[in-house]
């Protein structure tokens, strides 16, 4: 299973704004998708959101995130991250404990 490690950076003032958009409308969408969210974390002082992210299958991790984003759900949205976020990095991550 592929999971991956999450962290976008905030444009000004947008933290809080964001989160409460990826709340009520990501996960739920990511869920339905077959994704399942271990954990979700802000650093204010960096203006940052983590969240932990992975795909059990049967699909692989990339076929499952391109479905989800393609998806007619995922384009009704009409979330754009770029209003929000100013940089994201996506790392795969392999658990240790």
């Amino acid at each position: 299973m592929t999971t991956q490690l999450r962290i976008y950076t905030a444009r000004p003032g947008r933290l809080d704004a964001w989160v409460e958009a990826w709340q009520t409308l990501v996960v739920p969408l990511r869920r339905r998708f077959g994704f399942e969210i271990s954990g979700s974390w802000v650093d204010v002082a960096r203006q940052q959101h983590l969240w932990v992210v992975s795909h059990p299958g049967p699909q692989s991790f990339e076929e499952a995130n391109a479905d989800y984003w393609r998806s007619p759900e995922r384009v009704a949205l009409s979330l754009d991250p770029h209003e929000y976020l100013l940089d994201e990095e996506i790392r795969t991550v392999e658990p240790v404990l």
